[in-house]
């Protein structure tokens, strides 16, 4: 089949680009709006230190589960009807934590809520290659935009919102954003002229699977995937409570650090994916972001009252790792099927120990009664990274590990 003819970006699809936007900024919305008004929903609500590792476990088990299972669910329904059944789910999740009565009834809208995202995780690139297979590229890079723009936006309103209509709005304002993102899907499944490519999520040959799992590389870039989300899902969970103990942040502030660190993925989702395709750039990007993450955790466990945005801001350039193992995905394959085994090894294997973080970092801070620990462990972070990169960065193909 020949490339696609380019076309302008919204003709004939403005809708599916509105709707493709609109979900992108649905999917981290409800990761970062716990952590900065803990306190507030604690007064209604008793939260133990479980309660909140396992809401700061949630998001990784969820999308690992539910990226599995959606590609068989989407060949029985179709993309659209899956993808709109996953924003009600999100809608539903975002008003059941709003009106959560107790710990379980949080606990379970979170559930609802993150099997959504984890749906609106797997069906955003085929949605991009169903309707925009001559701009994938460009798309691609206008949701991942929206993807680290919905990451910082949430702590930075979380407090203000809390503060002026109660804490239980901080959560339901996201179903509204959700409710919007329905509007284009619904629209294009009734439009009586709709008509579109069936491209639909693949899966990788079995034996490309089994071969990544003995594969030096494959599970190097897991590593490197596990160390950014590891990272990143723990700072979700604990940041605005760590920097309240070590530096007296009030909430609006930690609120305000916690989007600084996640703003911090804006600029290295802009420039890693450029930089990584240029002969030698992979090894010293490892080497920035582990050098970012040892700074950024030695900086609050020596001085974390003095500059703490400095050290927030390096610990948030640690995880450029996580669009960085993405890009390598297709510049270590040869083959659309390896990219395809190459991916999901990376991101199943991945989120499973992002998984940890959250409970890690909770469970030492418990045991111990400092965050002393649970800040060398996240310093320590910065040693696998390393290893992990070097081995990446050797130029290689996943297929040609097999011929060896």
């Amino acid at each position: 089949m020949g490339p696609e003819a380019t076309r302008p970006l919204w003709h004939g699809r403005t809708l599916a680009l509105l709707g493709i936007l609109l979900v992108a900024f649905n999917l981290r919305t409800a990761v970062a709006s716990l952590s900065p008004i803990l306190d507030l929903v604690e007064r209604d609500i008793p939260v133990s230190t479980a309660l909140v590792a396992v809401l700061g476990m949630l998001p990784p088990l969820c999308y690992a589960l539910f990226g599995i299972a959606t590609p068989v669910v989407t060949r029985r329904f179709g993309l659209e009807p899956v993808l709109v059944a996953a924003l009600v789910a999100l809608v539903l999740g975002s008003v059941g934590r709003g009106l959560a009565g107790s710990a379980w009834w949080l606990l379970a809208a979170s559930t609802l809520t993150f099997a959504a995202v984890g749906v609106g995780n797997v069906l955003l690139p085929p949605l991009v290659k169903r309707y925009f297979p001559d701009r994938i590229g460009l798309v691609t890079s206008l949701y991942v935009t929206a993807l680290a723009v919905s990451t910082f936006v949430p702590p930075l309103v979380a407090v203000p919102v809390a503060d002026a209509a109660g804490w239980r709005a901080s959560f339901e304002i996201w179903a509204v954003v959700a409710l919007a993102a329905i509007v284009p899907w619904v629209v294009l499944l009734v439009h009586p002229r709709r008509s579109a490519p069936a491209a639909l999520p693949e899966e990788a040959r079995p034996a490309l699977l089994r071969h990544a799992f003995r594969s030096p590389l494959a599970w190097a870039m897991a590593t490197m995937f596990a160390v950014a989300g590891f990272n990143a899902y723990a700072v979700f969970a604990w940041l605005p409570a760590m920097l309240a103990d070590t530096a007296g942040t009030n909430p609006a502030a930690a609120g305000a650090l916690l989007a600084l660190y996640a703003a911090m993925g804006l600029p290295v989702s802009l420039v890693v994916p450029r930089l990584a395709t240029r002969p030698g750039r992979v090894r010293a990007m490892v080497g920035v972001a582990a050098v970012a993450i040892a700074a950024g955790w030695t900086g609050l466990l020596v001085a974390p009252g003095v500059a703490t945005w400095l050290w927030v801001a390096l610990a948030g350039t640690g995880p450029l790792l996580f669009p960085l193992s993405l890009v390598l995905v297709n510049l270590r394959t040869r083959t659309h099927a390896g990219s395809v085994a190459l991916s999901g090894f990376t991101q199943s294997v991945g989120y499973v120990v992002v998984a940890l973080g959250p409970v890690a970092v909770g469970l030492l801070h418990e045991a111990t009664g400092s965050w002393t620990v649970p800040l060398l462990l996240l310093l320590a972070t910065a040693v696998p990274a390393v290893v992990a990169g070097l081995v990446v960065a050797r130029s290689g193909f996943l297929e040609d590990e097999r011929s060896r």
